[in-house]
Formats: C-alpha cells, structure tokens, sequence
C-alpha cells in the first residue's frame, strides 16, 4: 500500500519532534520548548489552542512512530482565530501538506463561524500564495515585525461570507 498523510491532534509528546521540525526550519517562528508544552496545559480566560500534526500513515509503522511531516498552531479566543505558526518539512513542501493542515483549521473555524488572522513575512511568497488562494485577504502590514532579517510583517484576515447576505 502507498503511504497517505494523517492529519491528528497533537499530543505533548510530539512536542520534540516539532521542535526538531520548526528548527529545520529558518523562517519558522522560533518557540521554546515551554512556550510548545503550554500548548497542552488547560485553557486559561477562554483561550483554546489547536494544535495539529501531519504525518506520513504508513500501515507498516507502528502508532506514533510516523515521521512529523508538519504541523498548525492556533488560538481561538470567543469567535476569533489566530493562525500562530505553520511548519511543513523542506522534504514535504509543495506535496499538499500545508493546504492539508490549512483546510482542517479552516474546517474547525467554519464550526464555531469564526474569522481567522495571520501575519507572515513579506518575503514568505509561497506562504502568501497558500493563504490568498485559501481565501484570506490582506489588511494590512506590521512595519519591521521580524527580525533575523528584519522585514515588514504581512496581516491577512479569512472571513466566511455570511450566507444571508446579498
């Protein structure tokens, strides 16, 4: 059989393998471990984290030992979303991975009729194609927001359209 990609909830014991991944990776947003294991502890003021693995289901390894391909971020605080950070595997880009892990957040907002926001580097072109042709929109830019290199910081919003309007 052809290997497939699984999407799943994270559990804390994936956070070594995504922290491997995101350091693999120089333009994604460098956490610290902690900052990824709290990502497991209670929700606290109403904030619920999602956070999403993608990984390569082959029948022949055995559960929880399929290599990370990517992985999501999110917080949902009332009927708002925050896409926090997004890593996909140099080896796995352009295979799907990134569209896979985007269509289930988007997914989980269409349930709760929410909007989701996001910033990404400006020069992060093939991130910004994922998201415009996902259907987000730009709003706006954060002036110097990142560093190492430094550069402008693009916002972009993803609204469902209100089915009752004309």
């Amino acid at each position: 059989m052809e290997p497939t990609l699984n999407i799943r909830a994270a559990i804390s014991g994936d956070v070594p393998s995504m922290l491997a991944l995101e350091r693999g990776c120089p333009t994604a947003a460098h956490w610290t471990e902690h900052h990824y294991e709290n990502l497991f502890a209670a929700p606290a003021d109403g904030v619920e984290s999602l956070v999403l693995i993608v990984e390569m289901a082959d029948p022949t390894t055995p559960p929880g030992e399929a290599p990370v391909l990517g992985f999501l971020v999110a917080r949902h605080v009332a009927s708002d979303w925050e896409l926090e950070n997004i890593v996909v595997a140099p080896t796995a880009r352009r295979k799907g991975v990134g569209r896979r892990l985007l269509e289930a957040l988007l997914d989980r907002v269409a349930q709760t009729n929410g909007s989701v926001f996001l910033e990404v580097r400006e020069s992060n072109i093939a991130a910004r194609k994922l998201y415009e042709k996902a259907g987000f929109c730009e709003t706006g830019r954060r002036k110097s927001y990142y560093i190492n290199p430094a550069e402008d910081g693009v916002v972009y919003r993803y609204t469902l359209a209100n089915p009752f309007s004309s």
